[in-house]
């Protein structure tokens, strides 16, 4: 295995691409690929602007057939296209080489269980691993393999390449925090001790799937009134027939108000959830008014932010030590916030992390179902079993 740990803009990417394209040249026969996303596989790997297509002079490039998930190259290798999205797609699948993109990002880690394998093909199977690094239990435990050459780098070492925007910007935003040292100096982090939740508590009870029927699904939303793209924090959750909180989906965008309204909508559609939970402090009521212009009848809940984040936080987060709540599959980018935010080193602001807060605590406050309680008080509702 060669891990490559290294902060945005290092280019993983490139690196990534021309292993590849390397071990095609050195004439491997099936030299295959998996992406965090679907999305992310075909527009960064393949199609973006360092992935394979563009690394590839025109003798070398290969064709790109789309609908069947593949790489055809001129000197007859193949390279198959995976996500880790998918993991059950990679049961029975062989591998000489393998390129596997942020792989702290995968949010089914089963889809690395199922890549090693199939890793047996040939004399020297072997995996390039380019990531971001985040301190989830698969990246600690791969940094003790003895079999496991580690590259670190961090987003300065290319500044050169970069755009100055992004240093004006970007990297004004972040340098100085945890969530700087992690995406730009590409630091794999303990714990935060001033955060209200550790990784340990996330990992410890995550799930891959719902093992139980959900009484109760909730959006919880934490908008944004800037017309400038800023986030919007949208987060699904669920109270099972155990008494216990899932979390089921992250669909934060970056996006004016109609498109994160849009998004709240179709994230309620799609789970069959039964309320929109919404903070009005940031907008007062053009929030309500920007979702019912998606759908009139969606069922909205506005709610106020009196108390700060971290005090509003605290009943939540004494949920997730109790066990109570489980995260189906992983989601990097809210975990980050949750497992890195305090009140003094960060800059930005907690968007997922404050959606996540909003729902759990609508599924878990007094009047609906009290924590702990077996009996589900006034607002029992028919189970049912959550979309796939």
């Amino acid at each position: 295995m060669w891990l490559i740990l290294a902060g945005r803009g290092w280019g993983k990417t490139r690196t990534g691409a021309e292993w590849v394209r390397r071990q095609v040249k050195n004439g491997f026969k099936l030299v295959n690929v998996i992406g965090a996303t679907a999305d992310d596989a075909r527009d960064i790997m393949i199609e973006g602007e360092s992935g394979i297509l563009a690394c590839c002079p025109d003798g070398e490039r290969p064709w790109y057939r789309k609908s069947q998930r593949k790489l055809d190259w001129p000197n007859g290798a193949t390279s198959l296209i995976f996500t880790a999205d998918e993991p059950e797609r990679l049961r029975g699948k062989q591998h000489e080489k393998l390129w596997a993109d942020e792989l702290a990002s995968w949010r089914y880690l089963e889809a690395w269980d199922q890549a090693m394998f199939g890793l047996r093909l040939g004399t020297n199977p072997q995996v390039c691993i380019t990531t971001t690094p985040r301190p989830t239990a698969l990246v600690r435990r791969l940094l003790k393999e003895d079999g496991c050459a580690v590259t670190r780098g961090t987003t300065y070492d290319n500044r050169a390449n970069l755009a100055p925007q992004f240093f004006a910007s970007i990297i004004r935003k972040y340098e100085g925090t945890r969530l700087g040292r992690q995406e730009l100096h590409a630091e794999v982090l303990d714990d935060n001790p001033a955060a209200l939740w550790s990784n340990a508590m996330i990992e410890d009870h995550r799930v891959s799937v719902v093992p139980v029927l959900l009484n109760r699904i909730v959006v919880g939303v934490d908008p944004s009134a800037s017309e400038d793209g800023a986030e919007a924090g949208i987060v699904v959750a669920g109270r099972g027939a155990n008494g216990h909180g899932y979390v089921l989906a992250d669909n934060t965008l970056r996006g004016r108000p109609e498109a994160w309204g849009r998004r709240a909508v179709e994230s309620l559609r799609i789970w069959e959830g039964d309320r929109i939970i919404a903070e009005q402090n940031n907008g007062g009521l053009m929030v309500e008014s920007t979702i019912k212009a998606v759908d009139r009848t969606a069922p909205v809940k506005l709610v106020t932010a009196s108390r700060g984040k971290l005090t509003r936080a605290e009943p939540i987060s004494a949920l997730y030590e109790q066990g109570l709540i489980h995260h189906v599959g992983t989601f990097p980018h809210l975990e980050d916030q949750m497992t890195m935010y305090d009140e003094f080193t960060c800059k930005v602001s907690p968007d997922r992390m404050d959606a996540l807060v909003w729902a759990l605590t609508e599924l878990f406050s007094r009047g609906t179902a009290d924590i702990g309680d077996a009996e589900f008080g006034m607002e029992l509702l028919t189970a049912r079993e959550f979309p796939h």
